[in-house]
């Protein structure tokens, strides 16, 4: 795999491309953020590992950059700040994944695994629920017609709540690796996004979450059908 690594903490970054390096993969470290910023648009990575206090540019905005020109590579953001408030500004910016300093190579290894499986697993249709329209093939999502930005694990979460058609998706195969926490937070932001065109993602106590159309939403549905 080939791998962006972005940390100006020389010490840190040598330690993980030589871990990674000794599992095969290629690694490219950049400690500069403006730098790393032009590598992303002249070459092609499969995963972005991203401090977020660097010289340049920092870690937010290259992420944010990234998502902006639809790059889709997976991103892991690496800092020592562990508020909630900035995991989920991350998370929302399109990070896939949020690992917190100091840590173990072998979380950052399940981190990697996750982030790099949900990425390259294809379904091949589309799939529509009340408002939502998903295009498999082309990665691509609408709600009420709008185009809808999805951050790679946003994206599979919705894939998967989508396809189960109104059922109900265990906890246990939506956290594909990772914590508990980080799930409840991109739900939580699915939930906000999804809600103003009338879908929610119901928690169903001691199983997992269930995509429902709100109920005037799947009359006006109706009414319009039965119309044609």
């Amino acid at each position: 795999m080939h791998v962006l690594l972005i940390e100006d903490d020389s010490e840190l970054s040598a330690g993980i491309a030589a871990f990674l390096a000794g599992k095969g993969d290629s690694v490219v470290v950049e400690a500069d953020g403006m730098a790393a910023d032009r590598l992303l648009q002249e070459r092609s990575f499969e995963l972005v590992l991203v401090d977020v206090g660097l010289p340049g540019l920092g870690g937010y905005e290259i992420v944010r950059r990234i998502r902006e020109r639809g790059q889709l590579i997976p991103v892991i953001m690496i800092t020592a700040r562990d508020a909630l408030d900035d995991r989920i500004y991350g998370l929302d910016l399109g990070a896939d994944d949020y690992l917190s300093k100091p840590f173990e190579l072998a979380e950052l290894t399940a981190r990697i695994r996750a982030v790099t499986r949900r990425s390259t697993h294809t379904v091949t249709h589309r799939v529509e629920f009340g408002p939502l329209s998903i295009d498999m093939d082309g990665r691509h999502a609408s709600l009420a017609d709008q185009p809808l930005i999805l951050s790679n694990r946003e994206w599979d979460l919705l894939t998967t709540l989508a396809a189960a058609d109104g059922h109900s998706v265990p906890k246990e195969r939506l956290l594909a690796d990772g914590s508990v926490n980080a799930l409840e937070v991109y739900l939580c932001r699915l939930r906000r996004r999804l809600e103003v065109a009338g879908l929610n993602i119901r928690t169903v106590r001691g199983f997992g979450y269930r995509l429902e159309v709100a109920s005037e939403v799947a009359d006006k549905t109706w009414q319009t059908a039965s119309t044609q």
